[in-house]
């Protein structure tokens, strides 16, 4: 049985015992967290292409991967955005190929090596393609394609689908998540400038995770928001620190079903 952690960027993250869990992934710059707590180097990390497109809040987390390094690094881009494009008028194509240019790859790519960040193997790839394939894994394809379609899931959601799809995984754990604009490095500023903690990516991150956890019945989480929101099953002591119990103690899906939650 093998498990993966998945890490966010909230601060005062709840992480499971190092015998819980077999590899880490990272979203954004989680992995500045990762490495304050000592833990190893992501076997990949799942990055938004907005990161280096020169947004503040992109910058702040630029700063905080400086000097980081990860397995596979995975810059995560949405079609969406280039439909969107081809159909502008021609003044409003103009104005947006400037910002295109600054979340294509090769871009990227370039702006991240500067930033002293480290891969061993890149890939780009489209939120979308994650989507569809969690549409594919439970019943309910339909509502998760309709909500995608509304807000894309956050990039530490993205994450958790990924290392889904990578079929190397029987459990996932969620540490560090909070659907909030909330980051352990510095005080994000996008919070000033909508005025609100709440990520827009909320509604989705929510029933996309509500939609596996009832589907699935493997995936997990050590925060308390988490269980509370979306009903993730919970680990953890009494108190709220992380669960001593090993991998085979994991509680059964939020059913009550006492059998092994099954793999992708």
């Amino acid at each position: 049985m093998s498990t993966l952690l998945i890490l966010g960027s909230k601060p005062d993250p709840v992480l499971p015992p190092a015998t819980e869990w077999d590899d880490l992934a990272c979203a954004n710059a989680s992995g500045y967290i990762a490495a304050k707590h000592g833990l190893p180097d992501p076997v990949f990390t799942v990055v938004t292409a907005l990161l280096v497109s020169g947004i503040e809040s992109g910058k702040q987390s630029m700063q905080a991967m400086r000097g980081l390094h990860t397995g596979t690094l995975y810059c995560l881009r949405s079609t969406s955005r280039k439909t969107s494009l081809r159909l502008a008028s021609p003044r409003k194509f103009l104005r947006a190929v400037p910002r295109a240019i600054r979340v294509s790859p090769l871009y990227f790519k370039w702006v991240m090596h500067r930033a002293g960040y480290r891969w061993d193997h890149f890939v780009a790839v489209d939120v979308f393609r994650y989507v569809e394939a969690a549409c594919h894994w439970i019943s309910q394809g339909d509502e998760l394609l309709a909500q995608a379609a509304q807000k894309r899931p956050s990039t530490g959601l993205t994450a958790l689908l990924i290392g889904m799809s990578l079929r190397r995984y029987d459990r996932f754990i969620l540490s560090g998540f909070s659907f909030e604009l909330t980051h352990a490095y510095a005080h994000n500023p996008e919070i000033n400038q909508r005025g609100t903690q709440k990520s827009a990516h909320a509604p989705t991150d929510i029933l996309f995770l509500q939609r596996l956890a009832s589907g699935l019945g493997n995936v997990y989480t050590t925060e308390q928001t988490v269980h509370r929101m979306a009903g993730l099953p919970l680990l953890g002591f009494p108190g709220g620190g992380p669960s001593p119990i090993g991998k085979e103690s994991f509680v059964a899906g939020i059913s009550g079903d006492e059998s092994s939650p099954p793999g992708i």
